[in-house]
This record gives C-alpha cells, sequence and structure tokens, in this order.
C-alpha cells in the first residue's frame, strides 16, 4: 500500500511522467509516446502546454506538402521542356512564331447540327457544318484529296504537334497507301472524300452509294476502321448524298469556312476572318498544281492562325 501510495504522489507531482516534448521538432517520437499515455500523466499545468498531438500531425503532413511541391515542380519542367520544344521546332521549319497549344478537349462533345442554308428535305440526316460550336479560339485543319505525298509534311507536322484530319480519294491514294499509314500512325483521323472524286449530285442514289460506301470499304480495309465523317467532293450535295453516306455509317459531313494556300487564304463568311470553331480546308498538293510545297501552305496557314490568337485543336475531339 505504502509504495501504490508513493506512486501516486509521483504521478500527482509528474515525476514518473516522461517530460513534455514542447516545440522542438526532435522529439516528436516523445510527443507520440505522451500521447500514448493518456490522462494519468496530464498533471498540473497540462493545459498550458502544447497538445502533444500536434507535432505529430505536423509531422505527418510535412511529407504530403513536400510531396505536392515536387509534382509541381514536375509539372512545370515538363511544360517548360515542351514550350522549348515547340519553339526549337517553330525555328527548325521557318515559322515566325510557334504555334499556340490548344486547350484541352470538351468532356462532352459539342451538339453538332445542320448550318442554316445548308438543309435538304430529309430528315435525321448527318449534319452538314462548316463550324464547330465552341467558345474556345480554336480552329482545325483539314486536307483533302490525297495526290501529293510529301514526307516532309509528315516530318513537320510531326515536330510541330500539329493536329489535323485528312479526307481521302481512293484514285488517289492507292498510288501509296502506306503514306497515309504512316500518317495514321502518328494520330492522324482518315476520313472518307469519295472512291474517284465525281460530283455527287450528277449522279443517281446508287452511283452516289457506290463512291461513298465504296471509300468506307477502302478505309477499312487498308487502315482498319470505318470513319464516321465524309465530305463531299467541291463540297456538293444533294439529299441522296446525305442518305447514301448515312446508311455506310457516316455520321457527320464537315465542309469548310476557309482555305488555305501556300501565298494565301480564301474565305467563306463575309468578315473575312476567322470565328472559334471554324475548319479549315487545304488540299494535299505541290508544286506542280500550286505556288508552293505542302510546308510552305502549313507555314503559311500556321501564320494566319497564331497570329489572330488561335491554336490548331483536333476536330474528332469536338464532332
Amino acid at each position: 500500500m505504502q509504495l501504490v501510495r508513493q506512486k501516486r504522489q509521483k504521478q500527482e507531482k509528474g515525476q514518473d511522467c516522461p517530460r513534455r516534448p514542447g516545440r522542438s521538432p526532435r522529439v516528436v517520437g516523445a510527443a507520440l509516446l505522451v500521447a500514448a499515455l493518456g490522462s494519468a500523466c496530464a498533471g498540473p499545468g497540462a493545459d498550458e502546454a502544447p497538445a502533444p498531438a500536434k507535432p505529430a500531425a505536423g509531422a505527418g503532413r510535412q511529407p504530403r506538402v513536400e510531396g505536392a511541391a515536387g509534382a509541381l515542380d514536375a509539372y512545370v519542367e515538363r511544360v517548360r521542356k515542351a514550350r522549348a520544344a515547340r519553339v526549337a521546332a517553330a525555328r527548325k521549319w521557318g515559322l515566325a512564331k510557334p504555334p499556340l497549344e490548344a486547350p484541352e478537349p470538351p468532356a462532352v462533345k459539342p451538339r453538332i447540327t445542320t448550318r442554316k442554308g445548308f438543309e435538304t428535305d430529309g430528315e435525321d440526316m448527318p449534319p452538314v457544318f462548316t463550324t464547330v460550336p465552341t467558345k474556345e479560339k480554336v480552329v482545325f485543319l483539314t486536307i483533302d484529296d490525297g495526290a501529293e505525298k510529301d514526307p516532309e509534311l509528315l516530318r513537320m507536322m510531326t515536330d510541330l504537334k500539329i493536329p489535323y484530319s485528312a479526307f481521302l480519294s481512293d484514285y488517289l491514294v492507292k498510288e501509296d497507301y502506306g503514306y497515309f499509314r504512316k500518317m495514321q500512325a502518328s494520330g492522324v483521323a482518315l476520313h472518307n472524300h469519295t472512291l474517284r472524286h465525281r460530283y455527287l449530285p450528277g449522279l443517281d442514289y446508287a452511283d452516289q452509294k457506290r463512291e461513298i460506301c465504296g471509300m468506307q470499304d477502302v478505309i477499312q480495309k487498308q487502315y482498319g476502321k470505318r470513319p464516321p465523317l465524309f465530305r463531299p467532293p467541291y463540297g456538293n450535295y444533294n439529299e441522296d448524298t446525305l442518305r447514301a453516306a448515312k446508311s455506310c455509317g457516316v455520321k457527320a459531313v464537315p465542309l469548310w469556312a476557309s482555305e488555305a494556300f501556300p501565298d494565301h487564304m480564301e474565305w467563306r463568311e463575309w468578315d473575312r476572318d476567322l470565328h472559334p470553331g471554324d475548319i479549315i480546308l487545304t488540299h494535299f498538293r505541290g508544286k506542280e498544281d500550286w505556288k508552293g510545297t505542302m510546308p510552305d501552305m502549313i507555314r503559311n496557314v500556321m501564320k494566319t492562325i497564331t497570329a489572330k490568337g488561335y491554336a490548331v485543336a483536333k476536330l474528332e475531339d469536338y464532332v
């Protein structure tokens, strides 16, 4: 009993309890020990001392703070390197300024409807449009036909990381399916521009279907996928065109708001300007067809796009 009374007296005086760690980070382990001992070691004046659990909690948060800072530093470094590479690529390919970076694509694609004045009498047809509904300052670059197969274009677009979509006609691409296979491997989507690039409104329904659905079959055979997008040659179509396209899996018919050449731009809109979501048309052409090469055309169109504060986004992310 005498020993019990002595122990209680020591506890009341705090003699059996470990010394409180105070605010020193070197005694975090002691703080944890104090917390484990419980109220028996509270002792007189305990309310005036720092709560023992707080240093331990602070110590637990510190690694997370340092980890977040490290992750932020790593992200900043990746962005810095990506921008430096973009500047270097622009210099390599003769662009006055590096292309602007497109924002993240929308989580939900916008609803596409047929542009006013482009309707047919048919209902529930693939929409025909020249601009994607978006408020972002992005435009979409599309290249038609497939006549020119310039390897410099592939290298240039890969270096600059400019997205684009290709609308192909079989009578031109069959000379070298492999060229467009390399294009597809770099992330370019390949779409339908008919078998032989004929004026579709001059054909009956059956012939139109052969032109459109036949090209769907070619792209599936050569590139493994039936494309959801179709562009009629010259931008001309009628109700039979849309019915035929729908019958073989076409979901939408993008036309264009402006057209790019190596030495100038041509505009559909009255203000002769770019707008958010505009689709830009150009062609696979070379010096025998126009005044310049494919890289010359890219330099010209990117000069216009960048100067107006726009970035090029991937059409398939929005449609």
